[in-house]
């Protein structure tokens, strides 16, 4: 495979992991972004523990759905994040009917 080949490839994945998440999203109430990975929700519960100089975040979510292009599922019933990094949690607006 060369380096076309596998740009094109991840290119075409990208484009359907788009495509996934436009017709997903409206399933979901809150849009979770760490810095590895960003997920879609609909319970999310975010702990601070350690110390003010170094805090250990946890983020636990509940039927979520993971962008991740190389992940077979992406959605997934339970998730829980441990990061020394932000945490960026977003209620999503309702769905309009």
């Amino acid at each position: 495979m060369s380096s076309d080949d596998l740009e094109n490839f991840e290119a075409e994945r990208e484009l359907q992991l788009a495509q996934e998440y436009q017709d997903v999203a409206g399933m979901f109430r809150f849009a979770v972004e760490t810095e590895r990975r960003f997920y879609l929700a609909n319970e999310v519960s975010v702990t601070v523990t350690g110390d003010s100089a170094r805090p250990v975040i946890e983020v636990e979510l509940s039927d979520a759905w993971v962008w991740d292009m190389y992940r077979k599922t992406r959605f997934i019933p339970k998730v829980r994040v441990l990061t020394f990094k932000d945490v960026n949690v977003e209620e999503l607006p309702p769905a309009e009917l």
